[in-house]
């Protein structure tokens, strides 16, 4: 007779899941309506497994913002990835937003992370991290002055993607980057610069 291997926990993983659940939920129902219950019921865990690993709702939410904040931070590591690989001119940082726009989950991510932190102070340092790295992004190229007013505009292009079933097309949206950015810092010197 075999002895039946006991499956065993990974408390690591475990918390993953938990973390993951309330992230997916902070994304579709947002924050103040994440309760122990139903992360435990996403997660498919015994409900005192959340009190577990997270002494308080608080803890457990803050987790999720940050597994959020993290996926929005990789998001932008691709970014920068592909910056250094095409250019950071307006119609490659167009064609970047307006493909963002196709991933629903991306969007609502990004935005549940900001919504959250108008309302929790706690949570500002986190939001503001995500846009100063695209600033961080623009600002050799164009400055700080004018990367802060692209990523402000970019803001509001994803705001509207959460606010209209229709979105913006790609060419006004390259259009109003190439008004808010002008010429690269490096153009504008070479083409003033004396002999």
């Amino acid at each position: 007779m075999k002895q039946a291997t006991r499956r065993r926990r990974n408390p690591e993983a475990r918390r993953r899941e938990i973390v993951a659940a309330a992230s997916e939920l902070i994304v579709e129902v947002g924050a103040e309506a994440v309760t122990h219950r139903k992360v435990a019921a996403r997660a498919g865990v015994p409900l005192g497994a959340t009190t577990q690993y997270f002494d308080t709702l608080d803890d457990l939410r803050g987790a999720a913002f940050r597994a959020l904040a993290d996926e929005v931070d990789a998001r932008l590591d691709g970014v920068r990835q592909t910056l250094a690989e095409r250019g950071d001119s307006p119609d490659v940082i167009a064609a970047l937003v307006f493909e963002s726009m196709d991933d629903h989950h991306a969007v609502q991510a990004d935005r549940a992370v900001v919504t959250a932190a108008v309302h929790d102070p706690r949570l500002r340092d986190l939001a503001r991290h995500l846009s100063d790295r695209l600033v961080e992004l623009l600002t050799p190229t164009y400055g700080e002055d004018r990367a802060r007013a692209a990523m402000i505009f970019i803001d509001g292009v994803m705001w509207n993607t959460q606010l209209r079933d229709d979105r913006l097309a790609q060419s006004f949206i390259e259009s109003a980057l190439a008004r808010i950015l002008g010429e690269s810092l490096s153009s504008s010197s070479a083409t003033t610069a004396t002999p």
